[in-house]
C-alpha cells in the first residue's frame, strides 16, 4: 500500500494560521500520510516539486480585507505554469483560514481555494463536520464550532497571539487533516488497484 504525500502550502502572518497548519499536519501524520508544511512565502524549487508530486495540497491563509493574504495570492498566481501544463490535475486541495471575527469573511478566503483548486483541475475535500456550537445545549469547544462547511475556519483575537488560538478551532484543523489523508488513501488505493 503506498503512502499519500500530503502538502499544506500555506501562509502565516502573524502565527495563529501556523498554528493551524501544523494542527492539520498532525492530523495528517496521524491518518497515515507524509506530510510536508511549506511557507509559500519563502517557498523553495525543491517545495514547489514536493507539491507536483503531492496526493492532495491543503492551502491556508489568514483572511486579510475579505481574502488571503497578499502572500497566498502571490504563490497562487505563481501556479499558473503549472495550470498551463495540468501538473495538479486530479489532485486532492482542501483549506483552512483564520481570522480575529467569528465571520470575517472568512468564507470568501475557502472559495477563493476552492476556486483556484477548481482552475487547476483539483477535487475539494470539504470539512465534513455539522455546524458545532449552535444550541443552547452545545459549547464554543465544539468541533466546527464556527459552522462552517468548505473547510476549517478558525476565530483568534487580534490582541493574542498564537497561544490564543481556541482549541476547538485547533481541533477541526486535525480533523481536516485527517480527513484529507482518508480520502487521499482511497484514491492512492484506487489508481493503485486500476
Amino acid at each position: 500500500m503506498s503512502t499519500p504525500v500530503v502538502s499544506i502550502a500555506y501562509h502565516s502572518g502573524f502565527g495563529h494560521t501556523a498554528v493551524l497548519a501544523e494542527a492539520v499536519r498532525a492530523g495528517a501524520a496521524d491518518a497515515g500520510a507524509e506530510v510536508h508544511l511549506i511557507k509559500v512565502d519563502e517557498i523553495t524549487d525543491g517545495q514547489w516539486e514536493t507539491l507536483d508530486r503531492s496526493d492532495a495540497i491543503v492551502f491556508g491563509s489568514p483572511t486579510y480585507m475579505g481574502t488571503a493574504s497578499g502572500a497566498f495570492h502571490v504563490f497562487a498566481e505563481g501556479t499558473a505554469g503549472r495550470w498551463y501544463t495540468r501538473a495538479w490535475q486530479d489532485k486532492l486541495a482542501a483549506g483552512f483560514t483564520n481570522s480575529a471575527s467569528k465571520s470575517g469573511d472568512k468564507l470568501h478566503t475557502l472559495q477563493f481555494f476552492q476556486t483556484l483548486a477548481a482552475q487547476h483541475g483539483m477535487t475539494w475535500v470539504n470539512l465534513g463536520l455539522l455546524p458545532g456550537w449552535n444550541a443552547s445545549t452545545a459549547s464554543e469547544n465544539d468541533l466546527n464550532r464556527l459552522g462552517f462547511f468548505s473547510g476549517a475556519a478558525a476565530q483568534s483575537n487580534n490582541d493574542q497571539g498564537p497561544e490564543g488560538v481556541h482549541k476547538a478551532d485547533i481541533a477541526t484543523a486535525e480533523h481536516l487533516g485527517r480527513r484529507v489523508t482518508e480520502t487521499a488513501l482511497v484514491l492512492v488505493r484506487g489508481r493503485a488497484a486500476a
